[in-house]
């Protein structure tokens, strides 16, 4: 059995593919947290320079407002992997998934509610 950390390192990993195989660009930090019943996906760096130009222009609330909306869009097109993914790791499926970016930082929230609490090894 895997140690808590070992998987949430597994997850990260896991994320970090998506990201470069199904939205072009992956994140240049991830970490995540598994937390009783949910998991935490926090991802820095993942626009694209032409994202990061957009959120920059002139037009930056709208370009922004634009960038989360067809992210959002995209994460929901990729959700049956993301969970396929996540009951993979964890044994568990994913009942929820709840996801936001910053246009300004460039930093994704990913939290995934589960079915149930994974188990770890005590130690």
């Amino acid at each position: 059995m895997k140690s808590k950390r070992e998987t949430e390192r597994e997850i990260s990993q896991a994320i970090i593919r998506f990201e470069k195989e199904f939205m072009g660009r992956g994140p240049l930090e991830a970490r995540t947290y598994v937390i009783e019943d949910m998991v935490l996906v926090r991802l820095k760096n993942v626009l694209t320079p032409a994202e990061l130009k957009l959120a920059q222009s002139e037009e930056g609330k709208r370009g922004r407002y634009l960038i989360k909306q067809v992210r959002q869009e995209l994460i929901e097109q990729g959700r049956p992997l993301l969970d396929a993914v996540i009951h993979a790791i964890l044994g568990l499926k994913p009942v929820s998934l709840h996801t936001d970016i910053s246009a300004k930082t460039g930093e994704r929230i990913i939290v995934f509610s589960l079915e149930g609490q994974p188990e770890f090894p005590q130690g």
